[in-house]
Formats: structure tokens, C-alpha cells, sequence
């Protein structure tokens, strides 16, 4: 599979579609929200469309301000989220296995609005754009319910950071 994820950094070490790791990827894709409701045959057709990558510590696996073409599924290890204001960087989350990123630029085809760090050695399940439009094209409803749980990991994001500005807005005299 060719992904832009492993032009990233020079030690990202591809591991191949999900089927040498599909306890890991049913585990943790049935195990969060992110796709629930996903039956197990669901999940290992899902799996059919995503490649693996083992990614060191420390390894840059999204770039702020650079072009996206995949979302990736953090199955283990750990990162964290930073955004960069007034020159300086900021820690905006922490990244745990069952967790996606990269959905945004994947989606609107925009730059990508934050950076993702590995903080321990990680393994990422990583969907690109022209392998979502696939599995829609062959499974539409799987492709749906996909569709469904990004818009939902979205809106969830959203409400999240509205709740964390309001304060400031309520201070700026907005609320």
C-alpha cells in the first residue's frame, strides 16, 4: 500500500494489511467507540483496506501544516496531539490505542491542523483516502457505518473544544 504515513519519518517499518495483526486490530477497533457496532466479520472486512506500520518513539506520524491523504488508528504504544500557537508548541491531547487521527485532512482535503508525536513505540492502522473511497464504492453499508463513525468522532471533537473556549468566549463577552 502506498501511504504518505510511511514517507513520514525513515524509521516507520510497514508491517503489512491488518491479517498479521488481526487480534490486535479487532481487539482495539471493538474494544473503544470509534466503531462500535462494527460486527466481527465487519471489522475484518474493514481490515481488508488498511495497512500496518510500526512507528518509533518519538517519530512525527502527522505534520502540522502538511498535506493528508490518511487516517490512522493508534492499536498500541502512545502519542500526543500538539497545535502550534504564537510560536510556541502546545500539548492539545493524548492519543491512546483505539484512537484515530488524521481524519479531518482525510476527509476535506485540507493541511493538517495539528501534529501527532509518538511518545512509546507504536503501531498505527492506517486508512488512505483512495482505499476509504474503495470501501465504499464494494461495501457501501460498511462504508456508511465508516462514514458515520468519523462524522461522530468529529462532532464529539467539536463539542469537546466548544466546552473548553467557553469560558474564554463568555470572558470575551460572547455568551
Amino acid at each position: 500500500m502506498n501511504s504518505h504515513f510511511a514517507e513520514l519519518q525513515p524509521d516507520v517499518e510497514p508491517l503489512g494489511d491488518v491479517t498479521g495483526h488481526v487480534n490486535e486490530f479487532i481487539n482495539t477497533i471493538q474494544s473503544g467507540s470509534l466503531l462500535e457496532g462494527l460486527s466481527h466479520t465487519e471489522t475484518l472486512l474493514f481490515g481488508e483496506y488498511i495497512a500496518c506500520f510500526g512507528v518509533p518513539r518519538h517519530s512525527t506520524v502527522l505534520r502540522e501544516g502538511d498535506e493528508g491523504d490518511f487516517l490512522a488508528i493508534l492499536l498500541t504504544g502512545s502519542a500526543v496531539i500538539t497545535k502550534r500557537y504564537d510560536g510556541v508548541e502546545k500539548l492539545i491531547a493524548v492519543v491512546n490505542p483505539g484512537d484515530m487521527i488524521g481524519e479531518m485532512s482525510m476527509i476535506d482535503g485540507q493541511t493538517r491542523f495539528a501534529s501527532c508525536i509518538t511518545t512509546l513505540p507504536s503501531d498505527f492502522a492506517v486508512l488512505t483516502h483512495a482505499k476509504f473511497k474503495a470501501l465504499l464504492a464494494d461495501h457501501p453499508q460498511l462504508g456508511n457505518k465508516v462514514l458515520l463513525a468519523l462524522l461522530h468522532a468529529a462532532t464529539a471533537r467539536l463539542r469537546q473544544a466548544t466546552q473548553k473556549m467557553l469560558p474564554k468566549l463568555s470572558d470575551a463577552g460572547f455568551v
